[in-house]
């Protein structure tokens, strides 16, 4: 009973201090200048040279990250402010991760970094699509080149089975990351 008591006290200093330092970054983020225009009226926001993201309530945008020389899309994945302000200063990809509520450069535990050759973003700027030249073997976590590896047929009725397309490991995820993702 001591010991699980001990741990619980232990457990939620651990919380507490992880819940203090996101609490920390948030203010000292909010405390920088931010290199964003503030969201204007819908023509300027449609037509205008301001970029100004349009981040969703829990502060994000979405990603498209394709492949400079195919053209494929390599994957899907949202930003926060502090990732987009990294892609722009270092021109390498980084993404917030919901699951890991963590910022990430891609590539960071694999290798397989994304070098952004371009970024644009939609008419309404609540998404970007960035053109990477993608480094080392691919760009999905289960170690395929893209995440788009499975097709939904179309003009069926009932139950839909995916199909695997360009479905092929270009690497072995287990030996990259050292456990299963």
């Amino acid at each position: 009973m001591i010991l699980r008591s001990r741990l619980a006290k232990v457990s939620d200093r651990r919380r507490c201090g992880r819940q203090r330092l996101a609490f920390q970054a948030r203010v000292a983020l909010s405390d920088q200048r931010s290199p964003f225009a503030e969201p204007g009226p819908i023509d300027a926001i449609e037509e205008g040279r301001a970029f100004a993201p349009k981040f969703d309530a829990d502060g994000l945008v979405v990603c498209v990250a394709t492949d400079t020389h195919s053209g494929d899309v390599l994957m899907v994945a949202h930003m926060n402010a502090e990732a987009l302000q990294r892609t722009i200063a270092t021109g390498e990809a980084w993404y917030f991760s919901r699951s890991r509520g963590a910022l990430w450069r891609k590539g960071e535990a694999s290798g397989h970094r994304q070098r952004v050759l371009e970024m644009r973003v939609d008419c309404d700027q609540d998404a970007v699509w960035i053109r990477v030249e993608q480094e080392g073997a691919g760009a999905c976590h289960t170690g395929r080149r893209s995440c788009f590896y499975r097709a939904v047929p179309l003009g069926r009725s009932g139950a839909v089975s995916l199909e695997f397309r360009d479905a092929e490991r270009t690497f072995d995820p287990h030996v990259v990351y050292g456990k299963t993702k």
